[in-house]
């Protein structure tokens, strides 16, 4: 029996700074939400030190729970301090004959 992985497929990110560091919500497909704190990213790091911290935990949860290939899209701040990014399966690599790999 295949076991499900705890929690569904990212689909998107917002990201917000926050008095005690980067906040997250990962939204997945299947309408659920993983929130919590950058914890590897301090308290006073840049908005692209804690994007590209916050892309980086996706694109692991992503593949190690999903074995799925993900890359994120920052859309454009809308708010100070706060950043949503689109997740979107990125195209299999080319193996060593051409094709395309699942």
């Amino acid at each position: 029996m295949k076991r499900r992985p705890p929690f569904g497929m990212p689909e998107g990110i917002v990201l917000l700074a926050a008095p005690e560091g980067w906040r997250h919500s990962v939204l997945t497909v299947d309408g659920g939400m993983h929130c919590g704190r950058l914890t590897d990213v301090p308290i006073n790091a840049g908005p692209a030190g804690a994007r590209a911290a916050a892309a980086a935990m996706v694109v692991g949860l992503a593949r190690d729970f999903h074995k799925a290939r993900v890359d994120v899209i920052w859309d454009p701040p809308q708010e100070p301090g706060s950043w949503t990014g689109q997740i979107t399966v990125a195209a299999s690599p080319p193996n060593a004959l051409g094709q395309t790999t699942s």
